[in-house]
């Protein structure tokens, strides 16, 4: 009878484990799924296609409304061990004028990793006015040990966003994509050194 009992009860823990495990790795697909049936990460056209539409033609295409200002803030959220933060707090734009910020980030681990960005706005219906040209949300990367990145932001807002918006907050939120990339076994490292002593030796 025990024996019986601890068998349900490991086959329930079991359970639990491994739906654990796929919530986790769900939870990037899901939290975007999520924010795109409520609103909360608004995609562009130009982000939902995947393609950068062509600066120079957006800038002598647009037409540049000068009697507003428009104060942008930038935020960046970092959900895991990495630094990730915009090279300036906000900037005031006309709505049709052509704007690069810059984003830095840096891999602060001891192993290779993979990220993308996901993009949100405030107020939410700002989104559907801000329109990126470039930006590093439409990829992702893969990143070695330290390495820094230094990541553009090309960026128009729209004339016809409403005229009582007048702040835009641009957020950032960086996820590691499909759990940890391993590191390169550190025994290889370790037997290139006596094989390099070896071929001077000879």
């Amino acid at each position: 009878m025990l024996r019986h009992d601890n068998t349900t009860m490991l086959g329930k823990l079991v359970v639990v484990a491994t739906l654990m495990f796929g919530f986790g790795y769900a939870l990037v697909p899901i939290y975007k799924a999520a924010c795109e049936a409520l609103g909360i990460n608004v995609l562009t056209l130009t982000e939902r296609e995947g393609k950068r539409q062509d600066v120079d033609e957006v800038r002598k295409n647009s037409q540049v409304d000068t009697s507003r200002l428009i104060t942008v803030e930038f935020d960046a959220n970092a959900r895991g061990p990495w630094q990730f933060k915009p090279a300036q707090g906000s900037v005031q734009v006309h709505p049709g004028a052509v704007t690069t910020v810059m984003y830095d980030f840096k891999n602060v681990q001891g192993r290779v990793m993979r990220a993308q960005a996901i993009a949100s706005y405030a107020p939410m219906s700002a989104g559907a006015h801000f329109n990126k040209l470039e930006c590093f949300c439409f990829n992702e990367y893969t990143l070695q040990p330290g390495e820094a990145r230094h990541w553009p932001v090309t960026f128009v807002i729209d004339p016809k966003l409403p005229k009582d918006v007048t702040t835009i907050t641009l957020s950032y939120t960086f996820f590691e994509v499909g759990g940890k990339v391993p590191a390169a076994p550190q025994a290889r490292a370790d037997q290139a050194v006596p094989q390099a002593a070896a071929a001077r030796r000879s």
